[in-house]
């Protein structure tokens, strides 16, 4: 079986060696398990958040980027209404009948998720049917890098090529994305995560136009400034922490509606404060607050982009991580106060950025457990993850990029 060439390869990876060798094992695995000769191939992003925590669900901006880890997928179509995924490392193939969706149980894993995106494709107009596929992923699981986002863009790319003939935009992978997150896992999600794997590179996204986000491409880099990404994983954590994610959106919605707003990008912070003593919940204040000032530090991170102020670019991603542990509130479980490994390791962090001068760190994600993000010196790195692997462990600690390409066909 034939796999992506090396033009194709080095222009989405850098490189056509390690690539190659993912899509043949891939191959490999795709016409041992299925029996077909030929198939297309897939890549997703996983994405990092760059600033704008907390944001999208409410109609801000974020500033996001899809990374150099991805899930990847060999797929053809199988001439049935069956869809059948096999996803390496995992026992339990995902069979998902597009004309039995409705006897598909919610909430009980990834058969649940395709069979959500299965719906709303439909819903939205477009055409799907039963394939078989073979996915494999290095986007770390649970650790705010939205591994479930990559997979939920791989299937989109894959239905989008097979059955729609190229049809369908980014926003719709995005739109069904989060239609099965709220609908078939009980998650208030909003559409970041998606649009970030989906488009590719860093993003300034608008969610203010809610299913249609706006979005524009920016010329930006870490590393043109000298600076390296390093997330850390710091463990799932032992909560359930389904509420806690929730709790956010909902209570921004709530502070919104006292002001006479659906959502917050629909008023302002000076309406907020009018209207503060009629919020019984201060928590959602808070919260609320960290909103408009967090879109607000959004556009002045994009100005500081397009000005080059590298100094600018680093107190802003500073000053968000810091809004999002103390007004957000989202770096650790009220249900185990005891357990805090974000803090933990932001702290840890900090003493090590504070030794050398230089660099910033920040909660990575919905938080509550998972990981932080660290820009360091390039010149840095290599002590930076040696000092945090001695708390978290090598294998949890990832310096990586971002990558120019977001969801497509390979």
């Amino acid at each position: 079986m034939n796999i992506p060439n090396s033009e194709r390869l080095e222009s989405i990876y850098g490189e056509n060696t390690k690539s190659a060798e993912r899509f043949r094992a891939l191959a490999d695995n795709f016409k041992k398990i299925y029996g077909h000769d030929e198939a297309a191939f897939f890549t997703s992003p996983g994405r990092t958040e760059i600033i704008g925590n907390h944001t999208d669900h409410n109609g801000g901006r974020v500033i996001a980027g899809s990374i150099d880890l991805d899930t990847i997928g060999a797929a053809t179509k199988n001439d049935s209404s069956v869809i059948h995924i096999t996803s390496e490392g995992y026992a339990e193939e995902i069979v998902v009948d597009i004309t039995k969706l409705d006897s598909i149980p919610k909430v009980v894993g990834t058969s649940s998720l395709v069979a959500g995106m299965m719906e709303a494709a439909k819903k939205f107009g477009f055409e799907t049917g039963g394939f078989d596929a073979y996915v494999s992923t290095n986007v770390i699981a649970a650790a705010g890098v939205s591994s479930s986002a990559s997979f939920e863009m791989l299937v989109c790319t894959i239905v989008n090529h097979l059955f729609n003939d190229g049809k369908m935009s980014v926003s719709d992978y995005a739109r069904i994305g989060q239609y099965s997150e709220n609908v078939f896992w009980n998650k208030a999600s909003g559409m970041m995560d998606q649009m970030a794997c989906a488009v590719g590179g860093p993003v300034l996204f608008s969610f203010a136009n809610g299913s249609q986000p706006e979005y524009e491409p920016l010329d930006f880099s870490f590393q043109s400034k000298g600076y390296r990404l390093v997330i850390v994983n710091t463990g799932k954590g032992h909560a359930d922490l389904s509420d806690e994610y929730s709790s956010i959106p909902n209570e921004m919605k709530a502070a919104a509606k006292v002001i006479g707003a659906e959502r917050l990008c629909e008023t302002n912070l000076e309406a907020l404060l009018a209207n503060i003593d009629k919020i019984p919940n201060d928590r959602a204040v808070l919260r609320a607050i960290h909103f408009f000032e967090e879109d607000r530090r959004v556009g002045e991170l994009a100005d500081a982009i397009a000005q080059d102020d590298t100094a600018k670019i680093l107190r802003l991603i500073q000053e968000s991580g810091t809004s999002s542990w103390e007004l957000l509130q989202n770096c650790y479980s009220l249900q185990d106060c005891e357990e805090q490994k974000i803090t933990r390791t932001l702290a840890l962090t900090q003493l090590f950025l504070n030794k050398i001068g230089d660099g910033v760190c920040r909660v990575h994600g919905g938080g509550f457990a998972g990981v932080i993000a660290c820009l360091v010196p390039i010149a840095e790195t290599d002590n930076y993850v040696n000092f945090i692997a001695a708390y978290v462990g090598r294998d949890n600690v990832y310096p990586m990029n971002i990558r120019a390409v977001g969801a497509v066909k390979v």
